[in-house]
Parts: C-alpha cells; structure tokens; sequence
C-alpha cells in the first residue's frame, strides 16, 4: 500500500515525486517506469545537454509558444513557471546558464548532471522506483476510496495516482475505456523529407527564411479535420527563422515551428503537400525583380553566378542560378527578363514538395493526448475521477523546440505534487 503511485519514470514523474517528498515526506511515494532505464527523454534532450526550459518570464509570452494548451497553462504559469524551475535546479546545486536564443542548459552541459540531481533526490527522500514495471491497469475502487494498479504480476493500492507516462497508446487506451476522452495522437515535432536536385550538395547550410504551406486544392474525402478553404489562397500555415538543409530534406526551428503548429493538418495531408521558402525575407516577389535588375546595370560585366548579390550562403546562390536555367558563364548584362523573374522567384518563392516526415532526433513530441476539458487546471487533477492527476505531455499539450515541453512537465507536476501532497 502506498500514499501515491507515479506512473512513468521521466522528467514529470521523477519532478512531482520529488516535490510530494519535500511538502509531505512521511508519505510512502513509487514510482512506476516500464523499462529498465528512467528518465530517457532528459538524457537526449538538446542534443544531450538537457534543454531544462527556456527564458521567457512573462507567462502571456510563455503560452505562445504551445499550439495546445496556451489558453489551460496561462494559469498554471503565472504559479509556477520559468524562474520557480531554474531556482530549483540552483538550489539543488546545478548552475544553469541561458544561450543567446533564450534555451536554458545546465553549464554542465551534460544532461547526466539533470538526471544525478533527481536520482540522487528520490533515494535521500525515500521515493521507491519500481523498474521493469509495466502497468497493465488501473481502477478506482470507490468502496476503498482507493486506486488499484495492476502490474505484469502484482496488484498495488494507492490513495493518489499521477499519471505521467507521456505519449503512451495503452495507457490513453485505459483512460479512453474508463470514460476520459483523447484527442487522437499526431506527431508534433519532425522534420520534412524532400528529394531535389537544388538541394544536393548543401546538407549542414543554415540560413534564415520565411516558410509557407500553401492551401491544396483538392482534399482527400477522408481528411475530416475543418480545413481552409481550398479558393482561400492565403497559407494554411507559415513560419519563420533558421532552417537546416539535411541529408534528407529540410529541418532547423523554422521547420520545427511549422511542424508543430501544423501538426493536424499535415497529418491530414498524409504528410503530402507543398511548402514555399523566401531565403531572402527582407524581399518579397514584388520586390526582388526591381532589385535583380539593379544588379544587373551596376553588375553588367560580371558572371552571375559568381556574383552573389544577397546576403545568402553562396553555395545556395549557386544552386538557385542554376535552377532559374540562367547558365553558368551568362553575365548579368546578358540576363533576359524572364531569367530575372525566374530567379527572383527562385530566391523568394522556392516550391518544394514534401514526401514524408522524420522524427526530430530522439525527441519524439505528440500533439493529442487526455482532452484539457477533462483536466482541472488548478490542480492537474481529473475532472472525472478523484485522486487522479495528470503530468507532462499524457495530457493534449505539446509544444515547439527549445526546452517549453520540459517547461510544461515541470509545471504540471510542481502543481499536481502541491495538490496531492496537501489533501
């Protein structure tokens, strides 16, 4: 018999088992992991350098960075936020510095340093974690006013049950069967996969674009999501900032953004569908045929390809020349007006077709998950049944790149921990 049972041994369960020891350490604490290792999410995050959160103090400012869920965490953050998590990672020895984007790291630099803090935390407060202990069910058992968990061999009874299992079919499956409603679960953050020839040779280039998704034309009958309006030209959706040439199509924040906010669509497009990239945001297609031109009178008597007139990485000017079929040795003097408008075109409105999706490195985020309306948000506990907490990204809450998954983890927990260990 225990006081609380956590299921799931990452960054949410460990957390709130941690700060339901410090408000209340007489109560008997376990946690339940599936697998043989914990917390493996926080060992590969950034890069393995453990992205803890990101700075950004204003909580209306924090919530824009959730595609779901920036309306239900406004409250919690403005409880416990960005500047309540790094105090607790400083007060218990870990020194953390801010990088110029804003994401948080330990100086460390190792995720290792996260995952001592909390291991070294849970055995000094006595919190019993229980490896290799898959949960096959749970149920509340009214007349005991207690929740029954059962593993592979073994029943255990708790009065509280935090549910912290992240991106988990069995466990929503369970949830779905006792009555709570899941958002169906979509990959959030990946990166696209595209095959063509003006990317070749330019893996690893970084630069910053404008991204665009334009609208389809057709939709297939089984999309059901609302969608805009195929006559609609504006973009379903856009996006800014850097973007990766890879080996296998396009990544970077730009493309993780987009991924992220347009999680439901893309996967209703069967993640088929078209994207435009401005590699020169500062033009526009309306502008930068005026601007070519003046190149090319100031520029007459020299190669257009070796000429690179903006500010852009010159092996992507290179390759962009010559996709606008402008030849290598033709000088700017030489150059047509419908050369000028294809490159132009080239430079601010580039097509590309994106066949699939890969996963954004280890860190796998999902968009679905318990719906927020189930969720009371004061204390992260369930609408539904009593005694019964959710933390982390179980609940339909998921977030772009840069350490605000982690930010959400922390919260919910900080806030299920404060509300279980007081009742």
């Amino acid at each position: 018999m225990f006081d609380v049972i956590i299921v799931g041994g990452g960054a949410a369960g460990y957390y709130a088992a941690i700060h339901i020891a410090t408000k209340s350490p007489l109560l008997k604490i376990a946690i339940f992991e599936r697998g043989k290792n914990v917390l493996g999410k926080v060992k590969v995050s950034g890069g393995g350098r453990c992205n803890v959160t990101h700075a950004a103090y204003d909580p209306r400012l924090l919530v824009q960075n959730y595609p779901r869920g920036e309306k239900e965490l406004l409250g919690p953050f403005h409880t416990y936020a960005v500047p309540e998590v790094m105090s607790f990672f400083q007060d218990h020895g870990i020194q953390l510095k801010i990088e110029d984007d804003g994401r948080v790291f330990p100086v460390s630099d190792s995720s290792q340093t996260i995952i001592d803090c909390f291991e070294r935390e849970v055995e000094k407060r006595h919190i019993k974690v229980l490896k290799n202990s898959a949960v096959k069910g749970f149920v509340y058992r009214e007349d005991q006013e207690d929740w029954q968990v059962t593993t592979m061999n073994k029943h255990y009874y708790s009065k509280k049950l935090l549910l912290a299992t992240g991106s988990n079919n069995k466990i929503w499956a369970m949830l779905e069967g006792m009555g709570h409603t899941i958002v169906p679960p979509v990959p959030s953050l990946f990166t696209f996969n595209i095959n063509d020839p003006r990317l070749t040779g330019l893996q690893g280039l970084s630069t910053d674009v404008t991204i665009e998704v334009p609208p389809k034309r057709q939709y297939e009958s089984k999309i059901t999501i609302e969608l805009k309006s195929a006559v609609n030209k504006e973009p379903v959706l856009t996006s800014e900032g850097p973007l990766l040439i890879t080996h296998w199509g396009l990544s970077g924040p730009a493309i993780l953004k987009l991924s992220a906010w347009g999680a439901n669509i893309l996967n209703a497009y069967h993640y088929n569908f078209r994207i435009t990239i401005n590699w020169v945001p500062e033009f526009s297609s309306g502008t930068m045929p005026q601007y070519l031109m003046q190149i090319k009178a100031a520029e007459a008597k020299k190669t257009i390809l070796r000429t690179k007139a903006l500010d852009i990485p010159r092996r992507l000017w290179v390759s962009l020349v010559k996709a606008a079929g402008i030849p290598k040795e033709m000088k700017w003097g030489e150059v047509s007006k419908d050369q000028i408008h294809e490159l132009a075109k080239e430079l601010t409105a580039c097509s590309f077709s994106v066949r699939g999706k890969s996963t954004f490195k280890e860190e796998f985020v999902t968009a679905g998950g318990v719906d927020l309306k189930e969720i009371n948000f004061k204390t992260f506990e369930s609408k539904l049944f009593p005694n019964l907490y959710f933390a982390g990204e179980i609940i339909n809450v998921d977030a772009i790149t840069g350490g605000f998954n982690f930010q959400n983890a922390w919260t919910g927990a900080y806030i299920a921990a404060q509300s279980i260990a007081s009742n």
